[in-house]
């Protein structure tokens, strides 16, 4: 590999990945690499990614946005978790609800003895001792870290959010502390013929743009890491079969909800995500079993209020680069692979590459280990993530349609049919390579999606049934009264509105 010292960053697109790498490269590195950004106004971004999970508030407070400033910049408004409507059946619901479920005690999880009652005839939902769940439904928010008096975990949220808006704002932060943007579109990749590294980008007014560092935000295109170096794609659409969506904006008809709604559809499913000022809506669809009209004319029967937005079909692929590092080029984005946002994840990859990156940034060359460990450790973080959304479509147990059918029969990764299998057969789960999603979150959709165990951990017997029962009565008690005093969602957008 090279052995030059890396002191030129340039980043190839705008849009959210590309101001949220530049960002956060400037922040750490400003002082050590000069960062370049080429954007064109005349190309769009996908611009939908408006719903977000929780890590996002580590990412603004790293950069010292104020939380006040942002709700206002980019018309934010709170989520606490994503309800899942007509998943599991028609008029059935349950939510994946942030934050901790119930009261752990060591070496058992909460969820053992809520098994153990349940298995006993106690009808307690699961879902009762959710502090998100219950503040998300009554429409309450507050900044909570515990409640109050006790250890137990408090509210865990994070945002709704115009996307747009946020790229906009991050561009005008990060150009104001030193990167340098360049409006342009790429008309060229200029390599060494040699080692195949790229050495500049040419744009179409034949300004060349050298660096020693590229970084891939091209989105779905992938400019650099595909159309130039050709590193493979790993089509996984034979466990995510929906290949397409179609996106509008609405009017808001009500208050916004602290959730994100996630509606299952006959060949997909519909997003909802309430904003201050609109509605973010979209359906995800299998093109196999549902055309763009189609399409079109679901989602716009099922809108919250008046279209204000002509709808827009947005074609992908899902899947991940073989390589998100190759040579000198690192692929952040849609640019590195497609995982529909079912979870939210998309921006929290952009967050977690570029934090890669910045931790395994090149200093004297290149070297081919921190290439193969930056590949390795992205390669496991989507592949977690994957299977997590895959398990929302193969839990289903719709049949009323060609494309539920498919989801019932398709074969599952290995990685998470042992997840299911552990969990079915003794109600444990564990959680490797510092994967994104909880016990709590994998407990939520399994049960949400009709998947009980068929035993639990023995600790769970340690408690009799009075302890055990009058335990359930006070943390139930404890989230209800919690919940009461909190102020509404809208009072506490009022306040950082006011800010």
């Amino acid at each position: 590999m090279q052995n030059k010292q890396i002191k030129g960053v340039v980043i190839a697109g705008g849009g959210t990945a590309g101001w949220i790498t530049a960002a956060l490269l400037n922040k750490v590195l400003g002082k050590i690499v000069n960062i370049t950004l080429i954007e064109s106004e005349q190309i769009g971004t996908v611009g939908v990614g408006e719903a977000s999970i929780s890590p996002i508030l580590h990412l603004n407070a790293a950069l010292g946005i104020p939380e006040s400033e942002f709700i206002k910049a980019t018309q934010a408004t709170i989520k606490l978790g994503i309800e899942f409507e007509n998943w599991r059946a028609p008029q059935h619901s349950y939510m994946h609800a942030f934050g901790e479920i119930g009261k752990d005690l060591p070496f058992c999880e909460f969820y053992h003895y809520w098994l153990r009652a349940k298995q006993q005839g106690t009808n307690a939902d699961f879902w009762d001792f959710s502090l998100n769940y219950q503040a998300a439904k009554q429409h309450k928010f507050a900044h909570l870290k515990h409640i109050p008096n006790t250890q137990l975990s408090g509210l865990n949220y994070a945002y709704h959010f115009d996307a747009t808006l946020y790229g906009e704002f991050l561009k005008g932060l990060t150009i104001s502390r030193g990167v340098k943007r360049i409006e342009g579109q790429i008309a060229d990749v200029k390599q060494c013929p040699e080692s195949g590294f790229v050495k500049a980008l040419e744009l179409l007014d034949g300004q060349i743009i050298s660096g020693d560092l590229f970084i891939d935000c091209t989105g779905l295109s992938a400019l650099l890491i595909e159309k130039t170096l050709n590193t493979g794609f790993e089509d996984w659409t034979h466990w995510l079969p929906c290949d397409s969506a179609v996106a509008v904006q609405s009017e808001s008809a009500n208050e916004p909800v602290p959730y994100t709604r996630s509606i299952a559809q006959n060949a997909g499913w519909q997003w909802q995500i309430p904003l201050q000022h609109r509605v973010g809506n979209g359906l995800v669809f299998s093109s196999r079993y549902l055309t763009d009209d189609e399409a079109k004319q679901q989602l716009l029967a099922n809108l919250p209020g008046k279209a204000i937005t002509e709808p827009r079909v947005i074609r992908f692929k899902t899947g991940r680069r073989r390589l998100q590092w190759h040579k000198n080029v690192v692929a952040i984005g849609l640019s590195s692979g497609f995982l529909e946002p079912l979870e939210s994840t998309s921006i929290h990859l952009i967050q977690t590459a570029a934090i890669r990156l910045i931790k395994l940034f090149p200093h004297n060359g290149i070297k081919h280990s921190q290439v193969t460990t930056y590949n390795l450790q992205s390669k496991t973080e989507i592949e977690r993530i994957r299977d997590f959304i895959i398990l929302h479509y193969k839990l289903t147990t719709r049949t009323d349609s060609a494309f539920g059918r498919q989801c019932q029969q398709m074969s599952n990764p290995e990685t998470l049919q042992q997840k299911i299998t552990l969990f079915k057969q003794t109600g444990k789960l564990t959680r490797e390579d510092d994967e994104l999603f909880s016990e709590p979150a994998w407990q939520q959709v399994m049960i949400g999606q009709g998947l009980e165990a068929d035993d639990y951990h023995p600790l769970a017997n340690a408690l009799t049934d009075e302890p055990l029962l009058a335990l359930f009565s006070d943390l139930k008690a404890l989230i209800n009264h919690t919940v009461e005093q909190l102020p509404s969602h809208s009072e506490f957008l009022s306040r950082m509105k006011n800010n």
